[in-house]
């Protein structure tokens, strides 16, 4: 017998065709579900009896929560964990994204990137190590290439894995070649708002507001990409002025 918690994925609702039934199928699109295909219709004597299929899909929201200041010191245990199960091939691990910015809001998620020397022998000797740690590799192999960059595509792709539903916490693990644009952005992002603190509670407060607003996390990513073009416009700016070196 399989158990299903939450909203079952398909249900079918009967009943005479009156108005009583008409307030269930409402109550049942505004709890999330949706039609799926026609009603039927037949009969009962002289009464019309109509039967409606639905069906409900989880959404994947974005949960965007305050600073943790427990995150720097999960990131550094497992760095220190992937470093010795993924050995030289990992020229470098780095804890990245908005979880490795003092005060950041952010989803309860770290985002670590291993740099390395080429994806493909990378990947496929990371595959075993990787997946005694609880990874699973992922299909995604092309990070969102920043508008107006004259580069091909090629030269954003990564390698990714993900680590959800943990005990030590869930994990997004990025994989990219060193000295690559994608690893370098990477760094650029966490590096010029750790020197601008000042500008961090703004963009905490556009990413709560978003993922408030956005029905899913595809559309919370989609709608954030071009923010941070425009955070890293600036930042290239501070790094010419400074040397900044990842």
């Amino acid at each position: 017998m399989i158990t299903v918690t939450g909203p079952l994925p398909y249900r079918v609702l009967t009943g005479p065709d009156d108005a009583t039934f008409c307030e269930r199928v409402s109550a049942a699109l505004a709890d999330g579900y949706e039609l799926h295909g026609s009603p039927a219709l037949t009969f009962d004597g002289d009464r019309v009896v109509v039967a409606q299929a639905l069906t409900y899909q989880a959404v994947d929201r974005a949960r965007v929560v305050g600073y943790d200041d427990r995150w720097p010191d999960r990131a550094r245990a497992l760095i220190a964990e992937l470093a010795d199960s993924l050995g030289p091939r990992a020229l470098r691990i780095d804890h990245i994204g908005s979880t490795a910015i003092a005060g950041m809001a952010a989803k309860d998620l770290l985002d670590l990137q291993v740099s390395v020397a080429a994806l493909d022998p990378a990947a496929k000797a990371f595959d075993e190590p990787l997946a005694r740690l609880g990874f699973a590799r992922t299909p995604f192999q092309q990070d969102h290439v920043p508008a107006g960059s004259a580069d091909a595509p090629d030269r954003w792709a990564k390698r990714y894995w993900h680590r959800h539903h943990h005990p030590a916490g869930d994990v997004n693990l990025h994989v990219r070649v060193a000295g690559a644009p994608n690893e370098r952005l990477a760094l650029l992002f966490r590096d010029w708002f750790r020197a601008h603190p000042a500008a961090v509670p703004a963009y905490a407060s556009f990413k709560r507001v978003l993922a408030d607003s956005v029905a899913d996390r595809d559309a919370y990513t989609d709608v954030k990409d071009p923010v941070v073009d425009l955070v890293v416009g600036v930042a290239e700016q501070w790094a010419a002025d400074t040397g900044w070196q990842p």
